[in-house]
């Protein structure tokens, strides 16, 4: 028996999880920001298991640049926060100008993200 999939509820389905998703990483990316707001490293890492698990899904469907944009985003500061981290053993205000930087620029792509999630519109590749 075939099992007819309704492409709205498809939709509806994934920009669900997409605004999920943006929501945890806009939590921690708050808190990058705000040093005294950690809300801990737990939220990002479920973020990006759901977009990873998800990311399927999404194939063939605008949606699926937003799965991409989200783990690309989570990748390139995990690794800028790693490549900086000698910055903090050098002397504290490098690593934590660094670190703000990183994290301004990663609070802008979740931002950039869920503005083109509401819009219904892809992410660049």
């Amino acid at each position: 028996m075939n099992t007819v999939i309704d492409n709205g509820e498809r939709e509806r389905s994934l920009k669900t999880v997409g605004t999920i998703s943006y929501l945890l990483h806009l939590i921690v990316a708050v808190g990058a920001v705000i040093p005294s707001f950690q809300p801990g490293i737990a939220l990002l890492v479920i973020a990006f298991i759901i977009d990873v698990v998800k990311k399927d899904e999404a194939a063939g469907t605008w949606q699926a640049s937003h799965f991409s944009w989200r783990i690309r985003s989570v990748l390139w500061a995990g690794g800028l926060y790693l490549v900086t981290l000698p910055l903090w053993f050098l002397l504290v205000l490098p690593g934590y100008i660094a670190w703000i930087l990183i994290s301004i620029w990663f609070l802008y792509r979740v931002i950039r993200g869920w503005l083109n999630l509401n819009g219904n519109q892809p992410m660049p590749t």
